[in-house]
């Protein structure tokens, strides 16, 4: 049983920095592709980060600049780092990550991140 468990999200002014993780459980649980996407309320859920498993990364244009997202492959782990948050920036961030040699991918539950004006 593979689980995404995220934690992070809370209420920031904008202008001000939060640090969303997220651990991939199961003893066998190979990442291959991890990212987070983000959906607002009222709106389609969008793509946030990507990072491959060497490391490679692509951001929405309207992160880029700001955001960064890593991982630990120790720990099947992956971040994301956001600075100078904006109150566009206010959504449900989830985690997801493919599942290395299948075609199967995951999604944590999600953590709110609110950005006050």
């Amino acid at each position: 049983q593979v689980q995404l468990v995220e934690s992070g999200g809370g209420l920031v002014q904008a202008g001000g920095s939060l640090r969303l993780s997220c651990t991939a459980s199961g003893s066998s649980f190979r990442a291959n592709r991890m990212g987070w996407y983000r959906q607002a309320t009222g709106k389609q859920r969008e793509l946030v980060a990507l990072i491959s498993r060497a490391g490679s990364t692509d951001y929405a244009n309207s992160v880029k600049d700001r955001f960064t997202i890593f991982r630990d492959y120790t720990k099947n782990a992956v971040y994301l780092q956001m600075n100078n948050l904006k109150p566009e920036d206010t959504a449900v961030y989830y985690c997801n990550a493919e599942q290395m040699g299948t075609p199967y991918e995951y999604w944590g539950q999600g953590t709110q991140v609110t950005v006050s004006s």
